[in-house]
């Protein structure tokens, strides 16, 4: 019997690559040899994989998932396997007696970045509808929400990237900010190395000499907390040198006076003092940006996730808009996304603030369309909740229950022990996941669910690229799809009706709440996704014929077939988003950390990721490939610095904050600025990142500080000794 080959894409990072999935043998649901194989014909990775892509199938195996529901016994105070109606049952009457006893808005929803498009909007019309909860956030609010916050205010839109990520290639210089490539999406690798073939520069922008950083023509190691600084640093040199584009400034933009005024408040040398950037490099950096035809800005977490990251974000947007780098071709600000549908996942609903679309809560005109699509009063819709820590940090006061779905914050949340204290203390926990993660570990009743190859569904990438996922195989008997514990919830909440378990037919109730809005899927269906090779369909695509309809933001390739709008690969090359189609400068000023180091604390810690694990672990953790690549965590910490504490290569050291305390094995290295140390945040027990971490949130994108805080060191000591091999009998 010949095997069957499904494509689809990876279930991990927002690049969503795509890959071929080939399953042999029979035997039953969830049987078969489920093997990866490149797909060269999907335009963003062309066929290359990482580790974690290639590893997948093996979270499919039944020994490292769950495969039936579990509930905690009041007894034994164990979790033991129950059947779905026990689990269903138990799960619809808490929150039931929760609403009764406290109002609906003690009833709390925490989504995920993982999620399909149809799975996050459902979960946020099941918040609205069903429990009539303001309480929903997801943990997309840990990753993307400051670039998005800042998008917004500048270009009235926030889509990850406005342009293909192959345009990267095509740059005449790229300025890399706080983004690792090299580990965290390693196919994209190519995309830097063809620029540089291509004639084009890159600069880096990181506190550590990471693999993506050596593969700069410009590292620029700022301290931790500072890129706002460093922003705006080199647009004070691109005024002082007379390098802004006047024409492109007075055409398409507005507020550029007052941001001028701010930016001649950060000369050089006082940003030097600031960023630890020399001056010779800032100028350096100038010169390359300017200098070449074309250049763009891409950001990720470093500089986003801290309580100034949405004027970090704008600051970097200034600079582009300055030099007339943005809304051409091949030039532009962008952020890398992160998570695996972290575009999507913000775009449909389960944020606190949004309805499908990416419309606003607040917009009574989006109420009432999208009261209509679902077929209830707007004004039975609640308004904004709750951010996604602050969500967490009500937990077992204002917030009595939680349903919560694709996430882990137990691992994943900043001042980590809190968080888990404040799901401990709930009244009612429910998760519905893949694995029995650390935060599944803690509910009351856990719900089995489908993962990526079981089923099929719609994900967005970095790029805005809304891409079809197939179900290639079937999940085992005791687990169902996220669809189906919601209808089965609301279900049993009195809501008979508006929640399918087909996700096509999700998808379709989607395209008519999105339409008109500024994430506009109306005229994207599975048929258009699944044709040719695959390649995905750019939003917006608004339904009927591109030259009949207008949009705010047109396409730069219309499309020659009559009453279908091809998608729009580029933004803004007519106008932005704005009602007047001019980008906003942002003026903004440079401002210390929330915590900055003293004598008690007189070390900054940051965070991030390494290449064999993914966010919170949960899933990568499971796969001995990828363990034993990065089996732990690990301190990084500059020879002078594990001097001082002292602590040797491999031995133990315990960072401290005042938020907690890890432990784990020093790595020392000269690729680390001598006043900071690195901690990835992969794993939980003594060796958690995020038990140290900051939760003062950004005020405009209620974005933690995840990336900055003030932590002694202290030695430990040496590994112990492994434990003795058993003697055979």
């Amino acid at each position: 019997m010949h095997p069957t080959v499904t494509p689809t894409h990876c279930p991990y990072c927002a690049l969503q690559c795509g890959m071929n999935l080939s399953v042999s043998g029979t035997g039953g649901a969830g049987a078969g040899v489920v093997t990866v194989l490149e797909r060269e014909s999907f335009p963003v990775n062309r066929g290359a994989l990482c580790g974690k892509g290639r590893t997948a199938p093996e979270l499919l195996a039944p020994g490292l998932r769950l495969t039936g529901p579990l509930v905690r016994d009041a007894r034994s105070g164990r979790l033991e396997p129950a059947g779905w109606d026990e689990a269903l049952d138990r799960v619809a009457e808490k929150l039931a007696a929760t609403r009764s006893a406290y109002g609906a808005d003690a009833c709390g929803v925490f989504g995920g970045g993982g999620l399909t498009n149809e799975k996050a909007y459902a979960l946020g019309k099941f918040a609205r509808v069903v429990l009539g909860t303001s309480q929903i956030d997801y943990n997309g609010r840990f990753c993307m929400a400051s670039a998005a916050a800042g998008q917004q205010r500048a270009f009235g839109l926030d889509r990850g990237l406005p342009f293909p990520l192959a345009d990267v290639a095509r740059t005449g210089c790229l300025l890399l900010v706080g983004s690792n490539l090299a580990e965290t999406m390693p196919p994209a690798l190519r995309y830097l190395t063809e620029l540089r073939a291509n004639g084009g520069r890159l600069i880096v922008v990181d506190p550590r000499r990471t693999r993506t950083a050596e593969q700069a023509d410009l590292h620029l190691a700022p301290r931790p907390g500072t890129d706002l600084a460093l922003a705006l640093g080199l647009l004070h040199l691109v005024v002082a040198q007379g390098r802004t584009d006047e024409e492109f400034i007075r055409d398409r933009t507005s507020g550029w006076e007052e941001t001028r005024a701010a930016v001649m408040a950060h000369w050089p040398e006082h940003v030097e003092r600031i960023t630890g950037v020399p001056v010779p490099r800032l100028r350096e950096a100038v010169a390359m940006f300017c200098g070449a035809a074309s250049s763009m800005v891409l950001t990720a977490r470093g500089p986003e996730q801290h309580a100034k990251g949405t004027d970090t974000v704008s600051a970097w947007i200034n600079l582009c808009l300055a030099t007339g780098r943005a809304g051409r071709p091949l030039s532009g600000y962008g952020c890398l996304t992160g998570q695996g549908n972290g575009q999507g996942g913000r775009e449909h609903g389960q944020k606190a603030d949004q309805l499908p679309g990416y419309r606003k809560l607040t917009d009574p005109a989006a109420r009432r369309h999208v009261g209509r699509v679902w077929g209830v009063d707007p004004d039975t819709l609640p308004g904004p909740g709750r951010s996604a820590y602050e969500l967490l940090d009500a937990l077992g006061n204002e917030v009595k229950s939680l349903l919560l779905m694709g996430s882990n914050p137990v691992v994943s949340a900043p001042r980590a022990a809190h968080v888990e204290r404040r799901l401990r203390s709930l009244d009612f926990l429910a998760v519905a996941d893949v694995v029995l993660s650390e935060t599944a570990a803690l509910a009351d009743v856990v719900l089995p669910v489908t993962q990526w190859a079981e089923e099929t569904g719609t994900v967005t990438n970095l790029e805005g690229r809304v891409l079809l996922r197939r179900r290639a195989v079937d999940p085992p008997a005791g687990v169902r799809s996220d669809l189906e514990v919601l209808a089965g919830l609301a279900g049993r909440l009195g809501v008979d009706r508006g929640f399918p378990v087909d996700p096509e037919e999700v998808f379709e109730e989607l395209r008519r709440a999105s339409a008109g809005g500024p994430a506009d899927y109306s005229g994207i269906t599975y048929g258009r996704l699944a044709e040719g090779e695959g390649e995905g369909v750019f939003w917006p695509c608004p339904s009927g014929n591109p030259n009949e309809i207008h949009t705010q933001i047109p396409s730069d390739d219309p499309s020659e077939a009559v009453g279908v709008h091809p998608g729009t690969p580029r933004l803004f090359l007519d106008r932005f988003g704005t009602e007047d189609g001019r980008a906003r400068f942002v003026a903004v000023g440079h401002r210390p950390a929330a915590e900055e180091p003293d004598a008690e604390f007189p070390v900054l810690l940051t965070t991030g990721r390494v290449l064999a694990q993914y966010q919170s672990g949960a899933q990568t953790r499971r796969v001995g490939a990828l363990n034993e690549a990065a089996p732990g965590p690990f301190v990084q910490l500059h020879p002078r610095l594990a001097a001082r504490v002292p602590v040797a290569d491999g031995e133990l050291v315990a960072v401290v904050s005042r938020r907690g305390r890890a432990v784990a094995p020093a790595r020392i290295s000269t690729d680390i600025r001598a006043d900071t140390v690195f901690m990835p945040f992969h794993w939980p027990g003594e060796g958690r990142a995020n038990s140290l971490t900051n939760p003062a949130l950004d005020p405009t994108s209620r974005m933690p500080e995840f990336k900055v805080c003030a932590v002694r060191l202290e030695p430990v000591g040496p590994l112990p000794p492994p434990p003795p091999a058993s003697r055979r009998s």
